[in-house]
């Protein structure tokens, strides 16, 4: 079975992406790094946040439960999508070396910066979130990942035309239709 990564800036679309493609599958999980964290219900600390220690030491507990579970779900038969902002080569590196029994699909939606701008605006109030390091982490995963990863400008896509090129892109299987 395979593990498909989807990564990309806050706003790219890896939710909703992830989702359609998952569930176009006959057999397929998602595991979503959001979750991960959210299943800290005290002493959370945000990936950038204070003090920067508990911060890295909390991403990588999510690294190492995301590779836990896509190893438990590829070793019952499903396909593994990951979902997860990957800021730089160093945290790639870092998820892939949880991986390391795993060749992992790396897909990044890249619709640009301005893009995620509007799509988090045009979300309700409750699901909105403060970011102002677009260009910063754009460069730095352009930078960190080199030619590793498929990266896909979704701008002007919709997320059900993203998930159909990730599926036929990675000659992913698909369910037939109900």
């Amino acid at each position: 079975m395979q593990t498909v990564i989807v990564t990309g800036m806050p706003g790219a679309g890896k939710s909703t992406v992830t989702r359609l493609l998952a569930a176009r599958m006959p057999r397929a999980a998602r595991v979503a790094a959001d979750d991960m964290n959210a299943m800290i219900l005290a002493g959370a600390v945000w990936p950038l946040g204070h003090p920067a220690e508990e911060a890295a030491r909390q991403v990588e507990l999510s690294y190492r439960n995301l590779a836990a579970l896509a190893k438990n779900f590829t070793d019952a038969g499903f396909v593994t999508v990951i979902d997860c902002v990957i800021p730089d080569g160093a945290h790639l590196n870092r998820l892939l070396g949880h991986l390391r029994s795993d060749t992992p699909s790396l897909v990044v939606l890249a619709p640009g910066a301005e893009a995620c701008k509007e799509r988090n605006a045009g979300r309700a109030a409750s699901e909105r979130f403060t970011f102002d390091g677009y260009d910063e982490l754009d460069e730095a995963m352009r930078r960190g990942f080199g030619d590793r990863g498929w990266w896909l400008d979704t701008s002007d896509l919709s997320a059900d035309r993203t998930a159909d090129l990730i599926a036929a892109g990675l000659d992913l299987e698909i369910a037939e239709p109900q």
